[in-house]
């Protein structure tokens, strides 16, 4: 048994640190979206003894037990006690490693989606996203898909209306920012007045772009405060985009603009100066 799938990426339209735990995990208020950069994966089960391997265009991608994708085969089998079957994973890169775009989560999502389907859904997605729970934070929500407010530590989620239809670019500059570093310098904030994501919620239900646009924020950009994403987004303002941002901890950054030919011509501009350059659109994020 054998299937392919997309992994979608996912930006933050919003992200905002609401608190810290005693067990040291940070509450959160975001808003995400599933995008059209995606990973391509290959998932096939095969009579075995509960074996698990993998293989990856990117040499820099893990290929063992701290593989996201790895993990997610490893509980599905585990939660529906399969024993006597082999999964063989293969995974196309295209969402950029260490860029705030959950292509780790994405990969491990695909993995359980694919899996169950292959089983017969013995799972129901609840399942399947307190299974991703345990992989990683995001996976849920990139179980989930399109466009969701997450509350507590991002794993709380609720569907909300799709986002306006629009084109997005997202560049990864040559820098790379560490989630555990962005969150320690949140943490020594003193005094923090924190932003809402009410106004955004509003603008995607009235289907207001450009509303949306002026409210897009993200905690980690204004703590982290590094000037090549400074200039990733001037760059992109310049080209024409209605706002630019960090997406996650970093250090992939987005722009939305309302002009398809505008983004175009963006990505045509910059694709020789940065690592990767997409271009892509929002999606409901289904399987």
């Amino acid at each position: 048994m054998k299937t392919e799938i997309n992994a979608p990426a996912k930006i933050n339209l919003f992200l905002e640190i609401t608190g810290k735990q005693q067990n040291g995990y940070h509450t959160l208020d975001m808003i995400m979206q599933s995008v059209s950069l995606c990973d391509k994966l290959s998932v096939e089960v095969t009579d075995g003894s509960g074996r698990i391997t993998m293989s990856c265009d990117d040499d820099a991608v893990p290929l063992g037990e701290t593989n996201t994708a790895y993990k997610a085969a490893f509980l599905f089998l585990e939660s529906i006690g399969c024993t006597d079957r082999d999964v063989y994973v293969d995974i196309k890169k295209n969402i950029p490693s260490q860029a705030g775009l959950a292509g780790g989560s994405a990969d491990a999502a695909a993995v359980l989606a694919s899996l169950n389907r292959l089983f017969d859904s013995p799972l129901d997605t609840a399942e399947l996203c307190t299974i991703g729970e345990r992989v990683g934070a995001d996976v849920p929500f990139c179980i989930c898909g399109g466009t969701m407010l997450a509350s507590g530590t991002g794993t709380t989620l609720y569907r909300l209306k799709s986002m306006p239809q629009c084109s997005i670019v997202i560049i990864k500059p040559d820098v790379s920012v560490s989630t555990a570093e962005a969150y320690k310098r949140s943490d020594e904030v003193k005094s923090m007045d924190r932003k809402s994501s009410e106004a955004m919620l509003m603008a995607i239900k009235q289907n207001d772009l450009s509303a949306l646009c002026r409210e897009v924020y993200n905690r980690f950009e204004e703590v982290m405060s590094l000037s090549e994403i400074d200039r990733v987004k001037q760059e992109l303002l310049q080209r024409g985009a209605l706002t630019a941002c960090m997406t996650g901890s970093g250090s992939a950054v987005f722009g939305i603009f309302d002009n398809r030919a505008a983004a175009e011509k963006c990505c045509e501009e910059l694709k020789n100066d940065y690592p990767t350059v997409s271009l892509c659109v929002p999606t409901d994020g289904e399987w």
